[in-house]
């Protein structure tokens, strides 16, 4: 009896323990992956355009603190003569909900002009974002401004898509909730990788192209 039950546990192991290692192979290679194109500020190529990710924004419209540390990480590659032009991409899914808006204001308020700054409103997730920036934007040397345990999804994410992507993280303060943050960030490198080497979807919105090499101020109205 306890010869049989041994027999059985083993294939049992192995149905829990086979995803389990996919799922931790997976991240490990993605972030392994990406850590070889993420700089500091003052070691960064010069690029195209500075991408930065989106994140949660207040009903008045002020930009949370991790999303303000991204925009400030921007500004300090703009001043270290990185690149000019900015693309912000994020949620602006509702009319009572927008990231771009309030990236763009902070931006201005820091004496970035509008037509520096490109508007991705359809930024619903970060293989959207770098979907956006390759087919609507015609990006195709960027750096990408967000947290270290964010970025390195975002950097492996845009480089299977073809872009010629580099990364610099905006920690700037502890953040609240980032245990939870980094252990969701483990299941969302294996679905980006699932994405970028097997299903490929198309993102919610697409349209017109755009170029960054235009006017920003083209992106002020919506998708």
């Amino acid at each position: 009896m306890k010869r049989l039950f041994k027999i059985r546990l083993v294939p049992m192991l192995l149905v829990i323990l086979a995803p389990i290692s996919w799922i931790v192979g997976v991240d490990a290679y993605v972030k392994t992956t990406a850590s070889r194109y993420i700089y500091q500020v003052q070691d960064a190529p010069k690029t195209d355009v500075i991408l930065v990710l989106g994140a949660r924004v207040y009903p008045n419209g002020s930009v949370s603190a991790i999303l303000g540390d991204r925009l400030q990480a921007a500004l300090e590659l703009k001043a270290a003569g990185k690149a000019d032009r900015f693309l912000v991409s994020g949620d602006h899914g509702k009319v009572d909900y927008d990231e771009v808006n309030a990236m763009r204001v902070f931006l201005e308020e820091r004496d970035v002009q509008p037509q520096d700054i490109f508007m991705d409103h359809a930024g619903f997730s970060t293989y959207e974002s770098m979907y956006r920036a390759r087919d609507i934007f015609q990006a195709q040397k960027v750096l990408i401004v967000t947290q270290q345990y964010h970025l390195m999804r975002a950097v492996y994410t845009a480089r299977q898509m073809g872009l010629d992507a580099y990364g610099v993280a905006s920690d700037k303060q502890e953040y609240p909730n980032m245990t939870r943050n980094r252990l969701r960030e483990v299941l969302a490198r294996n679905k980006d990788f699932a994405y970028v080497n097997l299903l490929n979807p198309k993102p919610t919105h697409l349209g017109n192209p755009i170029p960054i090499t235009t006017d920003g101020r083209l992106t002020a109205n919506g998708l």
